[in-house]
């Protein structure tokens, strides 16, 4: 990542720590730029492209994580999720 010497003084303390780390993971990100360009092909060069598509396993991971606490969070509150129902016929 290339960024701009340009940094404004009075956000030096919030983003520093977001400046350094970005400078650390440069180089050593998980993706493969060029797997990810055939991705981007076989995506769309395909009769059925998914609505979303997931790229790495790290995006993979987050997402699953994410969906898991989304089930368990609705299972928790299924009873009054299900107790506005009105009266069934």
């Amino acid at each position: 990542m290339v960024r701009a010497d340009r940094a404004i003084a009075d956000y030096d303390a919030l983003f520093d720590p977001i400046r350094e780390a970005r400078k650390e993971k440069d180089g050593n990100q998980l993706g493969d730029p060029n797997k990810l360009g055939q991705a981007v092909l076989t995506l769309v060069a395909s009769d059925d492209p998914p609505p979303q598509l997931l790229l790495g396993s790290d995006a993979l991971t987050l997402v699953r994580q994410r969906l898991s606490a989304i089930e368990a969070e609705i299972s928790k509150w299924e009873p009054l999720t299900r107790s506005t129902d009105g009266c069934s016929s």
